[in-house]
């Protein structure tokens, strides 16, 4: 069964898009998806709208798995990215992402939290 990994999502949805975003969208993220970021709650619109934002903005990025971690629907990544954005500033970041999923083996929801580097 296929499933869900973040630093795919972020990669597809962000940095080195390869499918119009409504469908990578789908691909990772089921219906009735919620994130948290940092207490911070979004639907799934409106984390749809944020990335989105975010998209329009970035010139370029990449991210590095440091530990990755997977136990029936629980899901866990740690990461860092870099982020290069359209104005010239830059973003580094890591990332700590707890996860559940959804039986298909899309997101069903996120918890992050992080720090820059």
């Amino acid at each position: 069964m296929w499933h869900a990994r973040i630093s795919e999502a972020v990669r597809e949805l962000a940095f080195e898009p390869t499918l119009p975003f409504e469908e990578a969208l789908d691909r990772f993220y089921a219906p009735d998806y919620e994130h948290r970021n940092d207490g911070e709650v979004l639907d799934r619109a409106g984390f749809a709208a944020m990335v989105a934002g975010m998209r329009d903005q970035i010139a370029s990025g990449t991210v590095t798995v440091l530990d990755e971690l997977r136990a029936g629907s629980t899901y866990a990544e740690r990461h860092v990215y870099d982020v290069t954005m359209k104005d010239g500033s830059r973003l580094h970041r890591e990332l700590y992402v707890f996860a559940t999923c959804a039986p298909d083996g899309r997101f069903r929801s996120i918890s992050e939290t992080g720090f820059d580097r």
